[in-house]
């Protein structure tokens, strides 16, 4: 059996460390611990699951379209802007082809109906350099290995 515990420790970037927490609940079902916040993932009823909750697939694009509203949200509160009535509207297509994964995602920004014309350009440049959109445009090395 090969240690790679040596090789992940190696490559771990220098900076702080956040931390979460994933534990079985039941069936299909996890729950996610985030700074004392509890989240669920489940799979749908016809993928074998209970339907509980979003599938981890779901919140990986919640996420994303989580992250574009709220870069959009600060844009417009530092232009003195209302966010009343922002939203982002998301779409994911899973490949056909193998190994599993989000083929495509579409995000559509639907902005405050009192934006002003000339912050258009401004809000989807700032909403489009989201923490979590930098992160998929340079993806980070991911290590998965058993604890001892």
């Amino acid at each position: 059996m090969t240690d790679t515990t040596s090789e992940t420790t190696d490559a771990w970037p220098a900076g702080d460390i956040h931390r979460l927490d994933v534990s079985h609940s039941a069936d299909d079902v996890y729950v996610v611990d985030v700074r004392g916040h509890h989240l669920q993932v489940d799979q749908p009823t016809d993928a074998g699951g209970t339907d509980t909750a979003p599938t981890p697939t779901e919140l990986f694009t919640a996420s994303l379209a989580t992250c574009v509203a709220f870069y959009a949200g600060r844009y417009l509160r530092r232009h003195g802007l209302t966010c009343e009535g922002l939203g982002v509207r998301a779409e994911f297509v899973m490949a056909t082809d193998r190994p599993a994964r989000v083929a495509a995602v579409r995000l559509v920004i639907v902005p405050p109906p009192q934006l002003p014309e000339g912050r258009r350009a401004g809000l989807i440049a700032v909403a489009s350099h989201c923490t979590v959109h930098n992160t998929l445009q340079r993806p980070p090395a991911i290590g998965i290995e058993l604890a001892p």
